[in-house]
């Protein structure tokens, strides 16, 4: 895999997620880790999945649920 998302496990995301955009572990069940942030109004959850590399369409989606700009995503590694 090439590009500006190669190379991101699924432990790197989460973690990325928990430091620099207030995400918290809420659960796991098998490989997929379920992350929370409660905002003012609204509650965003997301299913990460703890693989050794995830696929660049799985970050994106990820990232789209999440309400965060690749770029700024990108910018914490």
């Amino acid at each position: 895999m090439v590009g500006r998302f190669a190379n991101f496990s699924g432990q790197e995301v989460i973690k990325i997620l928990e430091k620099h955009f207030g995400f918290f572990f809420v659960s796991q069940k098998g490989s997929h880790v379920k992350l929370r942030k409660v905002e003012s109004q609204k509650t965003v959850t997301v299913i990460v999945p703890d693989h050794k590399e995830l696929a660049e369409g799985t970050l994106h989606n990820v990232l789209r649920q999440a309400g965060i700009e690749s770029d700024s995503f990108l910018n914490c590694r």
